[in-house]
């Protein structure tokens, strides 16, 4: 309940600007620092995921609404392990980081929007110069979600925690409502999560 309040103050107060394209930024020193690290397309394994999770019933339950999405079972878990990993390592919620995802790509590893945006995050190109190396493929499972979270971190440091404002500047699309409004939606009803 405190979450919806919470969200419907964002939006309420949240300062209305025009939309904004997608534009390079430059990230701060320990932004940069924490997405440079060394990144494969390997999922993060069950220790991994074992040692940052409480238990395995998020695992279990998001795997269950998931299946609609990525039907094989081994595949789906492997997304899911690595996205609690990468979301709870960049201060996310997974279940926000979920929300994106449907909205941006509808879960579709090889997206690609009509502004070049690249796998489940869709994630623009200049990035991997702005945050990664040269050999970074936008496609790969750990790469695309490390860049979504990272960039998403890097939008709440700078808006001081405004969901709102945040989730348009990881759009493109900074001062309407539409985006946020649907990713919140989703986050609210679709990923909603309580382990009690």
């Amino acid at each position: 309940m405190f979450k919806l309040i919470y969200l419907a103050f964002l939006l309420f107060f949240s300062q209305l600007v025009h939309a904004n394209s997608y534009t390079e930024e430059q990230l701060v020193t320990s932004t940069q620092t924490y997405a440079l690290q060394e990144l494969s397309d390997q999922a993060v394994s069950y220790i991994e995921y074992a040692a940052i999770a409480d238990n395995i019933t998020w695992l279990i339950t998001m795997s269950k609404r998931l299946e609609k999405y990525i039907p094989d079972r081994i595949e789906r878990e492997e997304f899911l392990r690595t996205l609690f990993y990468e979301a709870t390592r960049a201060g996310l919620d997974p279940q926000l980081v979920l929300s994106i995802i449907q909205v941006e790509s509808g879960f579709k590893k090889y997206a690609v929007s009509h502004a070049g945006a690249r796998g489940y995050m869709q994630i623009m190109p200049f990035w991997i110069d702005a945050i990664g190396q040269q050999e970074h493929n936008l496609f790969h499972l750990r790469v695309n979600l490390r860049y979504g979270c990272t960039i998403l971190r890097h939008y709440l440091d700078k808006e001081k925690g405004n969901y709102f404002r945040a989730l348009g500047r990881y759009n493109g699309s900074l001062g309407e409502a539409k985006y946020p409004q649907l990713v919140f939606n989703k986050w609210q009803t679709v990923w909603h999560y309580s382990n009690s």
